[in-house]
This record gives C-alpha cells, structure tokens and sequence, in this order.
C-alpha cells in the first residue's frame, strides 16, 4: 500500500481511533449477520437499526451529544421493537417480518421528527450516517467492551445458536422455552451492537457493515467457520478501504465503508466460488482442461 495512503492514519488519532473502531465493530457485527442470515431474516437487522432511532433521538432530547444517553435509549428502543414484533407474531396470523415492517418505519418517522425538534440538520446527519470526528476515546472504549461481549457470548452459545438457527423445533420438544430464550437473547446482541454502531457508522449505516459481508461470504462457502472467517475478513477490507476513502474524498465515513462493502458482495456474487454466477473454482478447472 502507497505510503501516502496511510498518512491520515499516521497524522491523525481520531482516524486511527476510526479504524479501530471499524475493525471492532467487523468483529462482532458480521457474525451476527451470517447467523441473521442462516436464520433467513436479513432484513430484520434493517428493521432493528431503523427501530433504536428513536431510543436515540430521546437521549439526545434529554441530554444532548451524550454516548451513554443515546445508547442507552437506542437499546431500550431496539430491544422493545424486537419483543414487540415477536410477540404480534405469535398472537396474530401475521409473519414476523410484516410485524417488524410495521414497526420499524413508524419508529424511524418517529425518531426523526423527535431530533427534528432540537437538532441542525449537521446533528441529524451524524445521527444517520455518523461522523469521522464522533469517534472519542469513550466511544471507542464503548464499542471494544461491545464487541468483546458480543465474541464472549458467540463463543459460549454457538452450538446452541446454530441448532436454533437450522432446527429450532428440535430445541423446542428437548426444552419447550429454550428458542425463545435463545432468540431473545440474540435479538438483544444485535440491538446492541447496531447501537455500538451508530456513533461512527450511524444508525441507518451500520446494519450495511453487519449484511453484506456476511452475504458475500455465503458466495465463498457453505461450512459455517468459514463464512464466519471471511465475513469478518470483508469486514476489515471495508472499513480500512472505506474509511481512507472518506477521508480523501470528503465523503461520511459510513456510505464509503458501506459502498465498498456492496462492491466487495457483487464480485462475490459473480465469482464466489460456491455460489457466485462465474464461480472462479470452475472457470480455474475449466482452463486447466483446455490446457490439457
């Protein structure tokens, strides 16, 4: 890599606390996603990052630019939405993506119009697409303690994610609560780590970070702790790219990272070798024959 490219890196903390953070954030957040994915709810992290919207806009409301505030709000709001369309699920004929349809766009009008109330649009679009200059160093302390809960509970509850993921009526005739259980408390780790996102990614940015690499990794293989490994790979690859994008095109931190991502996904689906429409291990076979 060109010298010049990591002079913001070299000059400037709030970049390389950025970047930290971004790296962070790979860690825990896709995971998250290729198990969103498995379970066949990929719009669900959408939903939910549009959902602590308004858990945000109050703490800000009630005590301005504060972290713990507005990621306080953003969780409480995150994890209500998410028991809340689970719970319409069950007691109505609706699917649980309609319920979390529901709720999610009138939060997200909510919390607009909430940050509306006491905001510039500077302050909204940091709330939205976050903010190169919002990466403190207690931010970046919040966003290290988030993702290494979040790697801990992974670790400790992956056998149990995965059957709930593949075969969650197994789980419910060995232990009739234990998937809602086990959903709650993943539903709960998502919220989490939206919120732990919106300070440098915003909250409608982040879920991009947690999605698309996970997809993309779903073009490369079908084993689970390979896809987990690749995941998190992209994920790096976007934030270090994305950021120094940013950051020489004067552009906000989360659509460059989040662009480069979709980039990153698209030659996955063309060339990922299990899924992609030229995957690279047959066109490979394939000259090797005409060679022979």
């Amino acid at each position: 890599m060109n010298l010049h490219v990591l002079d913001a890196f070299i000059e400037f903390g709030f970049m390389r606390r950025s970047l930290i953070a971004c790296l962070a954030l790979s860690v825990s957040l896709t995971p998250l996603g290729v198990f969103l994915l498995l379970r066949r709810m990929s719009l669900i992290g959408d939903a939910l990052s549009h959902a602590v919207l308004p858990g945000v806009a109050i703490g800000y409301l009630l005590s301005g630019m504060s972290l713990l505030a507005m990621g306080l709000g953003g969780f409480v709001a995150g994890l209500v939405v998410a028991l809340l369309a689970s719970w319409i699920s069950r007691v109505t004929q609706l699917h649980e993506d309609s319920a979390f349809a529901g709720l999610y766009l009138g939060s997200l009008a909510l919390g607009v119009t909430l940050v509306s109330l006491r905001s510039t649009g500077v302050d909204l679009l940091h709330l939205l697409f976050g903010s190169l200059l919002a990466v403190s160093h207690q931010s970046l302390v919040f966003i290290g303690v988030i993702s290494t809960l979040t790697v801990t509970l992974i670790a400790i509850f992956y056998r149990a994610w995965v059957f709930e993921s593949f075969n969650a009526i197994f789980l419910t005739l060995k232990i009739k609560r234990l998937p809602s259980l086990i959903q709650a408390m993943f539903m709960a780790i998502v919220v989490m780590n939206l919120v732990a996102g919106f300070q440098i990614l915003g909250t409608l940015m982040t879920v991009g970070l947690m999605m698309l690499p996970a997809i993309a990794a779903r073009c490369w293989s079908n084993r689970l702790p390979i896809m987990l490994g690749v995941a998190i790979s992209l994920g790096f690859i976007s934030s270090a790219v994305g950021l120094t994008w940013s950051w020489y095109q004067s552009i906000p931190a989360g659509p460059a990272i989040v662009l480069v991502a979709t980039l990153l996904f698209l030659t996955s689906v063309f060339f990922g070798s299990h899924k992609g429409i030229f995957p690279v291990r047959k066109m490979s076979s394939h000259c090797s024959t005409s060679k022979e």
